[in-house]
């Protein structure tokens, strides 16, 4: 395997500076590679005099630019401004020198020094931390504050950057604090602000917002957290305006766990206190937290509560997306009317996601006449306003890409096929990504173990070393160079990011496809969704690893094992069996069929299964039968909803890959409904 990671020697020497000597590949010097490793270890844990005993050997390895980092990262906050610059310009151009800049300017604004932050930030190639922006357009305020308009301008950014961080962070509080005090953002802003908070669960950022306006409200944001609805049934709060902002704050809190009580809290004690802006506000969230019920509740519960909301420009995006997928379910046909009352209340960068562009195609399609009247003296009929946009939302996001994509495919009446080729790499395209000196470190790192760091590396290499990062015929010589190393990965998440030139061997690789194959085929279980599924799993990484503890190809978790081996009468089976790739074919392959079996044959419950284990989906299922991508699209939550529509996105582009045919999404989604009661009950014995 390692062989497949050699650099030529033309590569080796443009790996890195000429004064610096360069190990030709992975493994080609275990003992500097075994170094680095240690380092990483000791880098992970702190162990700053270690790093800096083992950094002298490292001088020279294709690695050492980590290895610097790591050991100046550990000790940046007493590293002096000389050592910094002395890194940057050592490693210049690299990722290690953009991150450390990263890192330095943080602490910089932390540090409140805003000068050397000002004199550095221009040279930030990546430009991609949040915190970093705010402290830099607290900067630029600070000097330069130039015209009200020009104030206006950075007070907004700020607001919408500070709005996107669901965790606390320094520079973005900083920035608004300073924003409120010039009167550039208002009180208002930094309420939303603690009440987007609020909803993510984040009460460090609550208490954050909440000091800039009201200090002396602080402490209730710990008593809110811990129980809304202690707190709102007391009688003593004083009814100035910061407590009736509080109060707000913890009727959002109560509807994550009880939205009825909390809309009947609005209707007995607290809906006549707040603001119209407020009252729409905590009605949005009761609406939203209702509508994730999927299975319990029926999608008219949920509007009913979003019927409360007397002005919709008043909720955000989140909200308004749970009203459509409400309305989507709200009884045997979906409420039109709602649907596109709500994705026209949304903000224009959300109505031109293919999710909602596609939904509203289909509400003005179920909604509009097919013709327009003719106009007085002609006679001629002409297609409706409303057809007319529905067709043009359709055409805009029709393609192979995605979900939505390929479902406004088959509205206009073709089906998904595989694109043709791009033209061939030329030897200059593939040279260009051959001597590339970021990929090429960010190969090595993967090889011999450190997949986060060369992922890292790989990521600013292809998107953010030079602006706009690489064009097409770049990325697909960037995609095509990972795969031809089996970094698989890379080589998908590369080739995703053309816009329009699309290589589908690059996008829909399939290793392994002999005993994919085979085992699927064997079991009756369709190889299109098992690659589809491995695809979003693992990106055929084979020794991938969860944060929950899945593992493997098809990522399965120990316990899941252990219960399908037996099932299948795998003998002999241990855990530490997981990560042999046959042997997670065979086990992924059979969990997947006996969730398949067990929900209907529904690809679409079963990926869910698979993601979010069989009782939900189980659950989910009640209520009316419903189209699957409106199902697909109410599953309450995010992670799995974006899995099943990926995991059957990718089957069906598979599908035309493996059989040369024109394939059909929608035949794949099928409907979702109650299970048939003359079907066997659920096997409750699957994990």
């Amino acid at each position: 395997m390692l062989s497949k990671f050699l650099f030529s020697a033309i590569a080796t020497a443009a790996l890195w500076s000429p004064a610096i000597a360069q190990n030709a590949a992975p493994g080609a010097n275990s003992a500097g590679d075994t170094l680095i490793l240690e380092m990483n270890k000791a880098f992970k844990r702190g162990d700053k005099n270690r790093l800096a005993q083992l950094l002298p050997q490292a001088k020279g390895h294709a690695l050492e630019p980590w290895a610097a980092y790591w050991e100046l990262k550990a000790r940046l906050a007493d590293a002096n401004g000389q050592e910094v610059q002395d890194f940057l310009t050592r490693y210049a151009g690299s990722y290690q020198e953009d991150r450390l800049r990263n890192d330095w300017l943080l602490l910089l604004g932390q540090r409140r020094d805003w000068e050397a932050f000002a004199a550095e930030h221009p040279q930030f190639r990546m430009g991609d931390d949040r915190e970093v922006r705010c402290y830099a357009l607290l900067v630029e305020h600070l000097q330069t504050p130039g015209t009200a308009a020009n104030s206006a301008r950075i007070a907004e950014e700020v607001k919408k950057t500070w709005f996107s961080q669901r965790d606390a962070d320094d520079g973005c509080t900083t920035a608004a604090g300073r924003m409120v005090g010039t009167k550039n953002l208002t009180a208002d802003d930094v309420w939303q602000k603690a009440r987007l908070a609020t909803e993510a669960n984040r009460p460090r950022a609550v208490r954050d917002a909440v000091a800039i306006v009201s200090p002396e409200s602080v402490g209730l944001v710990t008593e809110l957290f811990n129980s809304p609805v202690k707190f709102l049934a007391g009688n003593s709060m004083a009814l100035r305006k910061a407590r009736k902002e509080v109060a707000a704050l913890a009727l959002i809190r109560m509807a994550a766990s009880d939205a009825d009580g909390a809309a009947n809290m609005m209707d007995t004690k607290w809906g006549n206190q707040l603001t119209s802006e407020e009252r729409n506000w905590v009605w949005g969230v009761i609406g939203k937290q209702t509508a994730t019920r999927l299975g319990n509740v029926p999608g008219s519960q949920a509007l009913g509560y979003f019927s409360r909301v007397s002005k919709e420009s008043d909720l955000t995006d989140d909200m308004l997306g749970w009203k459509v997928r409400a309305a989507l379910r709200a009884g045997s046909q979906p409420n039109w009317a709602a649907v596109l009352s709500g994705i026209n209340a949304m903000s224009p960068d959300a109505r031109n996601e293919p999710t909602w562009s596609y939904w509203k195609a289909r509400a003005l399609l179920a909604t509009a006449p097919a013709t327009s009247p003719p106009a007085a003296g002609t006679g001629t009929i002409t297609i409706s306003p409303q057809r007319a946009e529905a067709l043009a939302l359709l055409q805009s996001i029709a393609s192979v890409r995605g979900f939505y994509e390929q479902l406004a495919l088959e509205e206009l009446g073709q089906k998904i096929t595989v694109p043709a080729r791009p033209a061939q790499l030329s030897a200059e395209e593939k040279e260009g990504a051959r001597l590339n000196v970021g990929l090429n470190r960010a190969a090595y790192a993967i090889a011999i173990g450190l997949r986060p760091e060369g992922v890292r590396e790989w990521n600013y290499s292809t998107n953010l070393a030079k602006p706009g990062g690489l064009n097409d015929r770049e990325l697909l010589a960037a995609a095509q160079f990972a795969c031809d190393r089996q970094i698989w990965d890379r080589c998908i998440n590369t080739s995703e990011r053309t816009k329009r030139e699309m290589d589908f061997e690059q996008r829909f690789p399939m290793p392994f496809r002999e005993t994919v194959v085979k085992r699927s085929q064997g079991i009756s279980l369709d190889p299109a969704y098992v690659y589809g599924l491995i695809r979003q799993e693992s990106r055929f990484i084979m020794d991938a690893r969860s944060g929950v503890g899945a593992s493997g190809l098809m990522q399965v978790m120990p316990a899941t094992a252990r219960w399908t081996a037996k099932k299948i009468g795998l003998e002999g089976f241990t855990a530490d069996q997981i990560n042999d790739r046959d042997t997670n074919i065979t086990i992924g392959t059979a969990y997947l069929k006996l969730a398949l079996d067990d929900l209907g044959g529904s690809m679409a419950m079963a990926a869910a299964a698979y993601n979010a284990g069989p009782g939900r989906p189980r659950t989910w299922r009640n209520g009316p039968v419903l189209d699957a991508a409106i199902w697909a699209e109410n599953v309450p939550f995010s992670e799995t909803r974006d899995y099943v529509k990926k995991v059957l996105s990718n089957t069906t582009n598979y599908a035309a890959i493996l059989s040369g045919q024109p394939q059909s999404l929608k035949a794949r989604l099928g409907t979702v409904g109650p299970r048939d009661a003359a079907q066997p009950d659920p096997d409750k014995t699957l994990p």
